[in-house]
């Protein structure tokens, strides 16, 4: 008899069905939203319905300067965002209903960005679980989440189905 997946993988796995269908040149995201165990919606990154997507029309890149201090000193730190896509986990919040997120479990492939952070701090979920890291904003990420008290996890030792991991380019 064959082993059943538990529930956290199968919703991942979900979540990387999902970003397969992304156009991003740059990241595939994909995102799911559980209650319980019952699947309210998915949603992947890309351009708005009916524009061009960055595979047809390009990055729309910017670069965003962030000050952080470390050790009393100040550190510039370099961003560059693509701002021609909706984040996965901003489609998903058009996508849904109040009601349906509040008290639920999104499951996204990667750490959500601090603008996607805030979002769904406010949206009624309250756990949010991911797999890919993101360096850039982890720390005040973890910390918004720790304040908003959302559990916050990151499935380190899963692995996603075959087919669906794209390269990563920050």
């Amino acid at each position: 008899m064959r082993n059943r997946k538990d529930w956290d993988t199968y919703f991942m796995d979900i979540a990387y069905m999902a970003s397969t269908r992304s156009q991003c040149s740059r990241r595939h995201v994909g995102t799911v939203l559980v209650q319980g165990k019952k699947l309210l919606g998915t949603a992947y990154n890309g351009a708005p319905m009916g524009v061009p997507d960055c595979s047809e029309a390009g990055c729309m890149l910017v670069e965003e300067i962030e000050l952080k201090v470390v050790e009393d000193k100040e550190e510039v730190i370099r961003k560059q965002r693509c701002i021609r896509t909706i984040h996965a986990e901003q489609n998903l919040l058009l996508f849904t209903d109040r009601e349906d997120r509040e008290g639920s479990t999104v499951y996204v492939t990667d750490q959500p960005c601090w603008t996607c952070a805030n979002m769904l701090a406010n949206s009624g979920v309250t756990e949010i679980v991911f797999h890919r890291g993101y360096p850039k904003d982890h720390e005040k990420v973890s910390s918004l989440m720790l304040a908003r008290g959302i559990t916050f996890r990151r499935m380190e030792a899963y692995e996603p189905p075959a087919g669906t991991i794209s390269e990563v380019i920050n």
